[in-house]
């Protein structure tokens, strides 16, 4: 059974950083796509960052320069490192696994992050 836990999550001043991390289990994470989604009230889930298993990161274009992903192998956990953070990137946070084996997804339960002064 594949599960992935988000944490990290929280409030936040603008300006400041937060530290977004996904464990997973039942999957292992440097073998297949991983990606960060956001969700904000009213608003469609986007596509933040997505990792492919050996090859780069790519972001969506409001992130760039400010978020980075990184993956921890041995922990079979991945990170999304948030820096200068905008009331504009309120949103619950998800992870989300691409097994290449079969093309399924999954999703964990997704950590709220509220940028506000």
């Amino acid at each position: 059974q594949v599960q992935l836990v988000e944490s990290g999550g929280g409030l936040v001043q603008p300006g400041g950083s937060l530290r977004l991390s996904c464990a997973a289990s039942g999957i292992i994470f440097a073998i297949n796509t991983v990606s960060w989604y956001r969700q904000a009230p009213g608003k469609h889930r986007e596509l933040v960052a997505i990792s492919i298993s050996g090859g780069r990161t790519n972001y969506a274009d409001s992130v760039k320069g400010r978020f980075t992903f990184s993956r921890d192998v041995a922990k079979n956990t991945v990170y999304l490192q948030m820096n200068s953070l905008k009331p504009e990137d309120t949103a619950v946070y998800y992870c989300n696994a691409l097994r290449l084996i079969d093309s399924r997804n999954y999703w964990g339960q997704g950590t709220q992050v509220t940028v506000s002064s």
